[in-house]
């Protein structure tokens, strides 16, 4: 798998939950205590996350990191 569709596919896995949850981007980023711009730039796959990145988004979530980078 190509690294930027990884990451397009993961940030698109962290958008579905994220609208699935009923939480804007600006809430989870909120949530994360990210700026609003860095949680658009994750979701659309345009930066590389860290694990502790996805460890704060996942539990911004309730869903394990698994769930966000699993198809």
């Amino acid at each position: 798998m190509e690294d930027l569709q990884l990451l397009t596919e993961v940030g698109a896995k962290i958008k579905k939950v994220r609208i699935g949850k009923k939480l804007s981007q600006n809430e989870l980023a909120m949530l994360c205590k990210f700026e609003k711009a860095s949680m658009s730039r994750i979701e659309a796959g345009k930066t590389n996350v860290t694990l502790l990145t996805l460890y704060k988004i996942s539990r911004a979530l309730d869903v394990g990191i698994a769930d966000l980078v699993t198809h």
